[in-house]
């Protein structure tokens, strides 16, 4: 899943029509205008661009990012059953993203904490594998109360699947929150960044990623079950959201201290965009626990990424007052209700901007039906003057063959950035 602005749709519909052109783009590139953040002459490394993109300064090009591909983290060599980078498939692309995108590897940070956290002392966990797929169930003796999880992973679907969700109830819910909260003491574990960085030298950069307390709330639920308590149960649904703030956010201090000037991406606010929730809860349970997350990456000189899929409109002021540094993935009519152009007007300013492509698109369209989509997206993103704009898919295939059609499409992608 996976953000408002008083700008009238009839003035966004006449903005677009007056920059959304191809040819538009490519005089602004190559003219150097391109948002007024472009450099002549220097051409950056993909460190370099990526970094200077989310500071807000001049870049040779906007940077291409393939979101969770990073050349990185998929491994044809591992022989895993649910490794689905084994099938031959997959080798082009992740050559492709090794070498020719500004590669973004996520990372979250583990917490050296001395202390068990009590809900393992009341758990039981069991992992097993039938008729191919991998099944785990955990069961928490709460109090007078069984609270059973359940998930599943295919072999050749990289997801995992919930089938059985550990909260079930109010009475579920307030048998949870009475076991102890996790202690928040010793340091980051910065370990995982700074091997990561080694291995990507110039070639891209890593960002921290972590949950806000809504992710972590939202996913204990049916999402059926979450709207109901979030909307009618708000004094208990911020109990929940309390306990896992008061680890969250020293977690958070700590990391972005230990690891200053990093980009991070947080996500779970999209639990509260609408159609889920109306915008004033979106207010209660995003904004009063995300914004002090914000100010802690900002006192160590990091940058804020949100993550949100789906609608934005009603909720775009409320991740700017935040404090936001960038927004993602911003996907287009019918998957969202926004044009990338009517945000980058509106908040391209302070926000970098990462999107706007759908990788459904990048899956089912012709190559010359999605190329207009990717020039329609480099447009709307560099129109204007603003922060900075990334071009990204939504997310990546998940399926262990990738077909040609995909590969020919990632492929364009590639080729229209480098004749900027």
């Amino acid at each position: 899943m996976s953000a408002y602005t008083s700008t009238k749709e009839s003035d966004s519909r006449e903005f677009r029509h007056r920059t959304l052109t191809l040819t538009h783009t490519l005089e602004s590139l190559q003219g150097d205008r391109l948002s007024g953040r472009t450099t002549k002459g220097k051409k950056m490394t993909r460190r370099e661009r990526l970094m200077a993109t989310v500071r807000g300064e001049p870049v040779d090009r906007p940077p291409v990012s393939f979101y969770e591909l990073n050349g990185l983290d998929e491994d044809p060599g591992n022989d895993d059953p649910f490794n689905i980078y084994t099938h031959p498939s997959w080798r082009p692309l992740i050559d492709l993203t090794r070498e020719k995108t500004d590669r973004i590897v996520m990372r979250g940070v583990s917490y050296a904490s001395v202390t068990p956290d009590p809900i393992e002392a009341i758990s039981h966990t069991e992992c097993v594998v039938r008729d191919g797929s991998r099944f785990i169930t955990k069961r928490v003796q709460a109090g007078n109360r069984a609270l059973t999880t359940r998930t599943r992973r295919d072999p050749d679907v990289n997801t995992v699947w919930t089938e059985e969700h550990l909260l079930k109830s109010t009475d579920d819910l307030r048998a949870f929150l009475d076991i102890p909260v996790p202690v928040s003491d010793g340091d980051a574990d910065s370990g995982a960044v700074i091997q990561a960085e080694a291995a990507l030298g110039d070639a891209g950069i890593v960002m921290i990623d972590t949950p806000d307390p809504l992710g972590l709330a939202a996913s204990l639920f049916h999402m059926e079950e979450y709207t109901v308590i979030a909307m009618t149960e708000p004094s208990l649904f911020h109990q929940l959201l309390e306990r896992f703030a008061s680890t969250l956010l020293p977690r958070t201090e700590a990391a972005a201290k230990a690891l200053p000037g990093r980009l991070w991406r947080i996500y779970g606010p999209e639990y509260a965009s609408p159609p889920y929730l109306p915008p004033y809860l979106f207010r209660e349970y995003v904004c009063r626990y995300v914004k002090p997350m914000i100010d802690a990456i900002h006192r160590h000189g990091g940058y804020a990424r949100i993550h949100s899929h789906g609608n934005l409109k009603a909720i775009l002021d409320d991740i700017a007052a935040m404090g936001a540094d960038a927004l993602d993935p911003i996907e287009p009519p019918p998957q969202g209700d926004v044009e990338l152009a009517y945000v980058r007007k509106a908040y391209g300013k302070d926000m970098v901007l990462f999107g706007n492509l759908q990788v459904s698109d990048i899956e089912t369209l012709a190559t010359v039906q999605f190329a207009q989509k990717v020039k329609r997206a480099i447009a709307e993103g560099t129109s204007g003057t603003g922060r900075g704009f990334v071009l990204m898919p939504s997310a990546c295939p998940y399926g262990r063959e990738l077909s040609k059609r995909t590969l020919q499409n990632y492929e364009e992608i590639i080729e229209l950035v480098e004749t900027l």
